[in-house]
């Protein structure tokens, strides 16, 4: 299987969605079981419960028996009710995360409520092109004088009419759903917009592979990549190979350089698992604390595996904060948890 392909199929009754590159898995998306609570991007109509002393943060009644825990809680007295989105994936049992900052993001364009202003993401460096975009978004930012525009990547040389529509539909949704909130009644909690499902993600997420195939996952190697994805040991290139571990207190990586005993065998596969380590954590789900146990190398060599670390985020999506060395060597990474572990969700 050669190029880009984005496979969308259903596993035990849930919808989900694949991207191969050149026959290799490099994401997957798939629906929560039933009954689980609201995934990233989902908004409630939240009810303040209670702050918690010390932490800055207050509990939230989302609806439905779910509960939110959010960090700022100024101002915000028990009782109060407004509208919140799910901002990242809580351990069970645990409240999700959530913040009163709403965003509505579609395919080419997110929609900032409250926030003023059109931006182009800075990934197009065309003046032309962004002058293009700016115009259109500025088109459509007269449906509401308080939305915000920021127009994505994705948008980068598409049909003007396609993105306006794109930013237009965006536009209404959230107008639908703010119209759900009227500042001061007192409205019970209740879930207002759902997360998008795994094949709405795929068209938002994946734009322009060079084939769609609907259905597809038994023949096209799906599921023998994620059965490979779920173990814990990891092939790296050059012969080399990682242990990546989840904990309930932080993901552990363990480094190996398999048969290769030259002096340089320590840096070449660091340096291997970097390179990988964004795909490896977005499609088995891992984010929080990232500790890399990784080959003997030189101190002299740390910074440019750093660097490397960095740029392989940068590039692969994914946002990383390079925490830094502990006294045993060991590298700290923080990246932020935006689904659930495949681990959890996938069936078996």
């Amino acid at each position: 299987m050669k190029g880009t392909v984005v496979l969308l199929d259903e596993v035990a009754g849930r919808r989900a969605a694949a991207l191969m590159v050149d026959g290799k898995l490099h994401d997957i998306f798939i629906d929560p079981p039933e009954g689980a609570a609201p995934g990233v991007g989902a908004i409630s109509r939240a009810k303040a419960d209670r702050p918690l002393k010390g932490q800055g943060g207050i509990t939230l009644n989302l609806g439905n028996g779910d509960k939110g825990y959010m960090r700022r809680a100024k101002d915000i007295a028990p009782g109060d009710v407004f509208l919140v989105q799910v901002s990242g994936v809580a351990e069970p049992g645990k409240a999700a995360p959530v913040t009163p900052d709403l965003i509505f993001k579609s395919r080419y364009a997110i929609v900032t409520p409250f926030k003023p202003g059109l931006n182009v993401s800075r990934a197009i460096r065309d003046e032309d092109e962004r002058d293009r975009l700016l115009e259109i978004a500025h088109d459509v930012g007269v449906y509401r004088e308080d939305y915000g525009i920021i127009v994505r990547s994705s948008a980068e040389g598409v049909d003007a009419e396609e993105v306006r529509q794109d930013i237009y539909l965006m536009c209404k949704t959230a107008t639908a759903t703010l119209a759900e909130f009227t500042p001061g009644h007192a409205a019970p909690p209740e879930w207002l917009l759902d997360a998008d499902d795994a094949h709405t993600r795929a068209w938002r997420e994946w734009d322009a592979p060079d084939e769609v195939i609907e259905g597809g996952f038994a023949d096209n190697g799906v599921l023998e990549a994620v059965d490979a994805a779920l173990a814990a040991r990891q092939p790296l290139s050059g012969g080399a190979y990682a242990y990546v571990e989840a904990t309930r207190a932080l993901v552990a990586v363990d480094v190996n350089t398999g048969a290769d005993h030259s002096l340089a065998a320590g840096l070449k596969a660091n340096l291997a698992l970097v390179r990988d380590l964004p795909r490896l954590t977005r499609i088995k789900g891992l984010g929080g604390q990232i500790t890399l146990d990784l080959a003997p190398m030189p101190k002299r060599d740390r910074k440019q595996v750093e660097d490397a670390v960095k740029k392989a985020f940068r590039l692969g999506g994914g946002d990383v904060v390079v925490a830094g060395w502990t006294p045993l060597g060991m590298l700290e990474l923080t990246r932020k948890r935006d689904r659930a572990p495949l681990a959890q969700v996938w069936p078996r």
